[in-house]
């Protein structure tokens, strides 16, 4: 057995305990080697690194491309979640829902915990917060990782969002850059462009330059069956429920004026976090108070049914309390059928089940809150073998 220590475990851990059990396995000399491959595959994936040091034989089998797809065809691991515990060093702890423990793992390429990340599929890809010039690509479960050419474009801009959609089946990628910056002297006028990094051709491309007036653009963007989307933010005052807007961008072709394709968002919120739940768009917004919409009230799932919101969900009051002083914003982040929900000021971390319905409270983070302005936050990545950049 592994070691916990309030339910943490650490690949390391995994590993050495791993080689402890070297001991004659009977079912090792009963099974061949393709059914043992199908039987190994449907561990969870901390399982199987502890599989993997177990003797010479499992090594390979877990190491092999067969493995690998097989792996790939069951039953998927469920997303886990990544929490910073420095606001100054890339270090924390890695959520398994499945098992519901945190493991300690160390996160290649990043630097800073401020960096821009964006997650598909097993990738996770990286920006530095400085020059926005700097963008790695890595699996977080294998250490595998690919520093990419500086995109094209503005340089330092105001804004930036990042986003990476990952294709399944040819496991190739594209990586996308939306730099927004302020037209020198005029509030109202941004410059905005978009860069589209293909894999496959290695290469990036300036899909789009525009120069928006009332708006711009901001940090958050997601790749959804094709489609970017991203929110922009008014910079014209105006209602409340007109501060956020949402505009999309198809990857596949040339798309007409953006403000086109603008789709409010549901009602005034405080902030949004868009994720891609297989395949569609979900946001997760602070909703405001009537009287005071800067302010949050609570926090509300919905979905995006053609140019319309449905409203999935809404967190219930015991468990908006228990964040206890939520801010306006907050980290929010899912794929497949979960989302996370974090707020800034501690390391609680809630849970939502779209197919059920669910809220749950995470086992609670291997770390504690040391001073008052220490900052919490995370991502969420799927923990996979077979991906890499």
């Amino acid at each position: 057995m592994s070691k916990e220590i309030g339910g943490l475990d650490s690949f390391s851990e995994l590993i050495d305990e791993g080689n402890k059990e070297t001991a004659a396995v009977s079912v090792d000399l009963i099974l061949p080697d393709d059914l043992l491959e199908r039987i190994l595959a449907f561990l969870p994936i901390a399982s199987i690194f502890r599989a993997g040091s177990v003797c010479r034989r499992w090594h390979e089998i877990v190491s092999s491309k067969r493995f690998l797809w097989n792996f790939s065809n069951v039953l998927s691991q469920k997303p886990w979640y990544f929490m910073f515990t420095s606001s100054d060093e890339p270090v924390g702890y890695a959520y398994d829902p499945i098992l519901r423990k945190w493991y300690g793992i160390e996160l290649p390429c990043i630097q800073t915990p401020n960096w821009f990340i964006a997650s598909s599929c097993g990738l996770v890809c990286f920006m530095d917060n400085d020059s926005r010039s700097e963008l790695h690509v890595c699996n977080p479960v294998t250490k595998h990782c690919k520093k990419l050419e500086d995109p094209p474009g503005l340089k330092f801009p105001d804004y930036s969002a990042l986003s990476i959609s990952v294709d399944r089946t040819s496991h190739n990628y594209a990586v996308s850059v939306v730099k927004s910056k302020q037209v020198p002297g005029n509030f109202f006028q941004w410059d905005l462009s978009i860069h589209i990094y293909d894999s496959e051709t290695r290469m990036w491309a300036t899909s789009l330059t525009e120069v928006l007036t009332g708006w711009r653009g901001g940090d958050e963007s997601v790749i959804c069956d094709g489609i970017l989307y991203f929110l922009i933010y008014s910079t014209g005052g105006g209602t409340p429920e007109n501060r956020h807007g949402l505009v999309t961008y198809s990857l596949s072709g040339r798309s007409s004026p953006l403000l086109r394709s603008f789709i409010p968002v549901p009602g005034p919120l405080t902030c949004g976090r868009l994720m891609n739940l297989k395949e569609k768009l979900v946001v997760v917004g602070g909703m405001g108070k009537q009287d005071r919409p800067d302010i949050i009230k609570g926090i509300g799932i919905w979905v995006l049914e053609g140019r319309n919101w449905n409203e999935v969900a809404r967190m219930p009051h015991k468990y908006f309390q228990g964040f206890g002083e939520l801010d306006d914003v907050f980290a929010s982040s899912g794929t497949d059928d979960l989302i996370y929900i974090q707020s800034y000021g501690a390391p609680a971390l809630l849970v939502f089940d779209m197919n059920q319905k669910l809220w749950k409270w995470a086992q609670k983070c291997p770390v504690s809150k040391k001073f008052p302005l220490q900052l919490f936050t995370g991502f969420c990545f799927e923990p996979r073998l077979e991906f890499g950049p």
